[in-house]
């Protein structure tokens, strides 16, 4: 009877916490202020309406974390070449209700492919390889096996998926005992590359190259102890009672593919750059021809929703990056998904606004998507009225 007692009991708690949650997220937001905005910034980031804005979209916040089950996020909205908003909703922690900032640290999962992209686009630009060369002619280590002589396996193939090698990343817990080999040999191979042409070691060269020119002060491959105090915690979804189940952290061979830790305001750098032709700050991460390949759509053949998750009839993979074109528009976007963890990122090139979004929440792709379309169509509309108005 006892052990019943504190069966029920454990449920109760767990289903307590959960609502506590959902009372969180529908009452009110943790943390959401509009950034301050200078003179000096783009005349897009100065017509947006951000009061109307955020009006708008929060009830549309709310009932994404709702019905996709998701303890915390965190959210950044981007105009031209700043961040104009960012907010916070939920518990990164539910046991110890501890409030999501724009600060709380998540896995952001593949939303990471395209800066391991762009690493070895820098390699590219520098003579070492062609987009069209056959990848094995670089490797000496290892080769690839069993391709078709006539139809060798090209950088371009690694970089839009159509290299037909394997693409699971092979997760093992953090604290596990056990660290099985990488399965996502595409972006296995990718960090490789990098490595080899560059003559340094691939996190190395992601710090030196990526992260530190972008500001992302807080993106790790495994968290510094300053990040981990702010680390939010994973959750799944209960399938028997319905409510949020921490899971166990995960890590995997696969650093390019993205086992890589962040806060939205870092995701927001990475945004910015890719809204205004891969440059930050004034200064370019890749050259602007470079930058139009990685968001352009590499094979018509292929067209159509990505993943059965993103896009209309003309979307497609450009190298790494989702794109598409909607209502004129050209868009850029890629999720990220991790178990306890689910991240995605939205841009329109044309009107240069973009969305970020990290969540602790567990396969919530769909509600993500949703969420960035009404957020970036709330972003044109109230920019277009801003524009009229004046």
């Amino acid at each position: 009877m006892n052990n019943l007692r504190h069966h029920s009991q454990r449920r109760t708690v767990r289903r307590e916490l959960f609502l506590i949650a959902v009372f969180i997220a529908v009452v009110i937001p943790v943390f959401g202020r509009a950034m301050t905005l200078t003179a000096s910034e783009t005349a897009i980031a100065q017509t947006v309406n951000i009061d109307r804005e955020v009006a708008d979209l929060e009830p549309d916040i709310q009932r994404t974390l709702v019905e996709g089950k998701i303890p915390s996020a965190a959210i950044a909205l981007i105009a031209g070449d700043r961040v104009i908003w960012t907010g916070a909703y939920g518990y990164a922690n539910l046991w110890a209700r501890t409030p999501a900032t724009p600060s709380t640290v998540y896995l952001i999962g593949s939303t990471f492919k395209a800066m391991s992209t762009v690493a070895l686009l820098q390699q590219m630009e520098q003579g070492k390889f062609k987009l069209d060369d056959r990848v094995n002619d670089y490797l000496t280590d290892f080769k690839i096996q069993n391709e078709d002589p006539q139809h060798p396996v090209t950088f371009r193939h690694l970089l839009t998926h159509t290299s037909g090698l394997p693409a699971d990343f092979g997760p093992f817990p953090v604290w596990g005992d056990t660290s099985p080999p990488p399965l996502d040999m595409a972006y296995t191979l990718i960090g490789y590359l990098v490595q080899k042409f560059s003559g340094v070691p691939y996190k190395q060269y992601i710090q030196e190259h990526v992260f530190t020119p972008l500001e992302m002060t807080s993106t790790a491959f495994e968290p510094r102890p300053d990040m981990d105090e702010r680390l939010s915690v994973p959750y799944i979804v209960d399938e028997k009672m319905g409510g949020q189940v921490p899971t166990v952290r995960l890590r995997a061979s696969v650093w390019p593919a993205g086992l890589v830790y962040g806060t939205v305001l870092n995701q927001a750098n990475w945004l910015i750059a890719n809204l205004n032709g891969g440059v930050f700050k004034g200064k370019p991460l890749i050259r602007e021809q470079t930058f139009e390949q990685m968001l352009t759509r590499q094979y018509d053949q292929f067209k159509g929703p990505i993943e059965g998750l993103w896009g209309n009839e003309t979307a497609g993979f450009g190298l790494t990056w989702w794109v598409q074109v909607r209502d004129g528009d050209h868009y850029f976007a890629h999720s990220g998904s991790v178990p306890g963890y689910t991240a995605f990122l939205l841009g329109n090139r044309d009107r240069k606004l973009g969305f970020a979004i990290l969540t602790n929440g567990n396969r919530a792709h769909p509600h993500l998507i949703k969420l960035a379309d009404r957020a970036i169509d709330l972003l044109k509309s109230y920019t277009m009225a801003e524009n009229t108005r004046h």
